[in-house]
C-alpha cells in the first residue's frame, strides 16, 4: 500500500505538472484569486480521484467478502445484504437537490443570456415598428413593400415580380390558367388561419369545364362567366371577389391571403413556397399585400 501511495503522489505531481505547462500562461499566482482557485480545484480534483481510484484498488486487492447472503440467488450468483455506502447515498442526495436548484434558481434559468437580452431587444424593436407605422397611408405602405419584397421574394419571383421565367408564381397577375387548373384538380388545403375550410380538390371533373374557368379566371373574368364557374361561385361569389373566411378573391391579393400563404407556404404547379411565419409582422405583411396589388395596377 506505501508503493502505491507513492506513486499516487508522483501521479498528482505529474498531472500538475502538465497541466501548468499546457496552461501555466493564463496564471498568474497572486495576481488574480481566480486563478489561484482554479488552480486549487484542479489539484483538489485530481488529488481526490487518484486517491479514491488507490483505495478502490487496494480493497479489489485485499478485501474479502463478508456479511449475509440473500436467499436470491440470479444464475447461481449470491448476493450480500449490504447496506448502502453513506457516501453515495448523500451524493445521490446532493446531487438532486442541485439539480432542482439549477432548474429553478440557478444559472442558466437566472442568468444573464446574450441570447435573452437579443430576443428582449428584437421585441421592444418590433413593438416600437408597430407603434410607429401603426396607421401607415397607402403610399408609406407601398413604399415598405417595396422594401419588403426585394429583400424576402425578389430571390424566387424576381425583382419585377414576373416569377423568373415560370420559376415561381408570376405576382403581376392573379392567377394564370396553369394555376388555376392545377387548384382545381389538386385543391388548396393550406389557409388554416383565414379560410378555415380551404378548398376541397375536383370540384369540377370534366376537363372541359375545367379549362372554360381557367381560361375565364385567368382572363380577368372578361365576358360570359361559362356555367361551370357556378361551382366556383358558391364560395368565391358570382364577381369573384370572394368571401370572409370562406374563399379569397380570385381577382386581387387581399391582406388576409397573403397573409396566410405567407403564414402557411403554398404548393402549386410550379412549386412549394416555404413559410415565412415569424419573420415579417402584421404591418410588414399589410405592407407587402398593398405593393403585390400594386404591381397589378
Amino acid at each position: 500500500m506505501k508503493s502505491m501511495v507513492i506513486g499516487g503522489i508522483i501521479l498528482i505531481i505529474a498531472l500538475m505538472a502538465g497541466t501548468y505547462y499546457v496552461a501555466g500562461d493564463a496564471f498568474s499566482f497572486g495576481e488574480d484569486y481566480i486563478n489561484d482557485l482554479t488552480m486549487l480545484a484542479g489539484l483538489a480534483i485530481i488529488g481526490i480521484t487518484v486517491f479514491v481510484a488507490l483505495k478502490y484498488v487496494n480493497q479489489i486487492k485485499n478485501d474479502t467478502a463478508s456479511g449475509e447472503l440473500a436467499e436470491e440467488k440470479w444464475d447461481g450468483i449470491g448476493e450480500f445484504k449490504n447496506q448502502l455506502p453513506t457516501g453515495w447515498a448523500l451524493a445521490f442526495i446532493g446531487t438532486i437537490v442541485w439539480g432542482m436548484w439549477y432548474w429553478t434558481v440557478g444559472y442558466p434559468t437566472n442568468g444573464f443570456s446574450q441570447i435573452g437580452q437579443w430576443n428582449e431587444e428584437t421585441l421592444d424593436y418590433n413593438s416600437k415598428f408597430e407603434s410607429k407605422w401603426q396607421n401607415p397611408d397607402a403610399a408609406t405602405l407601398n413604399a415598405m413593400g417595396e422594401s419588403i419584397f426585394l429583400v424576402q421574394c425578389a430571390p424566387c419571383h424576381g425583382v419585377d415580380a414576373n416569377g423568373i421565367d415560370g420559376k415561381a408564381q408570376n405576382l403581376t397577375k392573379r392567377l394564370t390558367k396553369e394555376s388555376v387548373i392545377y387548384t382545381v384538380k389538386n385543391g388548396a388545403n393550406n389557409f388554416k388561419t383565414q379560410y378555415p375550410a380551404g378548398m376541397p380538390p375536383m370540384m369540377l371533373t370534366d376537363d372541359k369545364d375545367i379549362n372554360e374557368v381557367a381560361e375565364y379566371v385567368a382572363g380577368g373574368f372578361v365576358g360570359t362567366a361559362p356555367e361551370s364557374f357556378g361551382v366556383c361561385a358558391g364560395c368565391h361569389g358570382p364577381d369573384g371577389n370572394g368571401m370572409a373566411y370562406v374563399a379569397p378573391s380570385l381577382k386581387t391579393y387581399e391582406d388576409s391571403l397573403v397573409a396566410s400563404v405567407l403564414d402557411n407556404g403554398k404548393k402549386a404547379n410550379i412549386g412549394q413556397m416555404p413559410s415565412f411565419k415569424g419573420r415579417l409582422n402584421e404591418t410588414q405583411y399589410n405592407a407587402l399585400a398593398s405593393y403585390i396589388r400594386s404591381l397589378g395596377e
